[in-house]
């Protein structure tokens, strides 16, 4: 396969994907507010509904990321010359892996919140192990862009 039609295929590839995680984003945002509006109409608790809000944001912010960062890496033509895989993963990995490390510690701030309001502070494993995993994954993260850099 030539260099012309495989960058036509990896663009019309990249742009369905995009489309596809956009939509989605798209979705779990109007999903987001049905269920703030529906919540307030059925007279639910205001903090769980608010709560809940926010974990359905996220993760529609985690899919709106994704679809950017489809885009931006994979909608050009191919560049084997200028870039290398690594140096490409050091320019759209640390966009990404924050916004997963912002998902995951709210997650686990929310769960704490939850978990405390409802007694049952013998579940408290859960949230931690999911903040510690967020502090390996960012440290991780701080790790890979260290042992990458150019100038070492």
């Amino acid at each position: 396969m030539n260099n012309s039609s495989a960058s036509l295929i990896r663009t019309a590839f990249a742009k369905v994907f995009t489309l596809i995680f956009f939509g989605l984003a798209v979705v779990i945002i109007f999903s987001l507010f049905f269920n703030v509006v529906e919540g307030i109409i059925n007279k639910e608790n205001i903090t769980e509904v608010l709560l809940s809000s926010i974990n359905t944001g996220i993760i529609g912010l985690a899919v709106f990321e994704l679809a950017l960062i489809i885009n931006k890496e994979y909608s050009g033509p191919i560049e084997d010359d200028e870039k290398d895989a690594v140096g490409t993963l050091r320019e759209t990995l640390p966009r990404f892996i924050g916004t997963v490390c912002v998902a995951l510690s709210l997650e686990g701030l929310i769960m704490v919140i939850k978990y405390s309001q409802l007694d049952l502070a013998g579940n408290l494993y859960y949230p931690v192990a999911i903040i510690i995993s967020t502090a390996f994954l960012l440290s991780a993260l701080g790790l890979f862009i260290y042992l990458t850099d150019k100038r070492s």
